[in-house]
């Protein structure tokens, strides 16, 4: 089973930019849509973006659009979340996960999900 593990995760100020990466190991992440989810705290988790597993598509939450944008390399089984403009709601643990096909809803059949990494934006 293919495990993942965020980093990239820090401290910040609004305006800022940062980078997620998602790194997966003991397996690969070639066949799976990858997703980013966020959970703020006192909060429920909710989806960020997903990439299908081609990389042709992605799909954003409203909240972040325009701002934030997802790749993948599938030959070093990575996902990236670029995220720019940050804000303070941006503020939460992300996680990334895998999936057959995209998942926006948390709760759905997910392969795979990872320890996550925090963001801090503060104002």
């Amino acid at each position: 089973q293919v495990q993942l593990l965020e980093y990239g995760g820090g401290l910040m100020q609004a305006g800022d930019s940062l980078r997620l990466v998602c790194a997966a190991s003991g397996g690969t992440i070639g066949a799976y849509a990858m997703q980013w989810f966020r959970q703020a705290p006192g909060k429920e988790r909710e989806f960020v973006s997903a990439i299908t597993w081609g990389g042709h598509d992605t799909y954003y939450a409203d909240s972040v659009k325009g701002r934030f944008t997802t790749r993948r390399e599938n030959h070093q089984n990575r996902v990236y979340l670029q995220m720019n403009e940050l804000r303070p709601e941006d503020t939460g643990i992300y996680y990334c996960a895998a999936s057959i096909g995209v998942r926006r809803d948390p709760r759905d059949d997910f392969a795979s999900w990872g320890q996550g990494t925090q963001v801090n934006v503060s104002s």
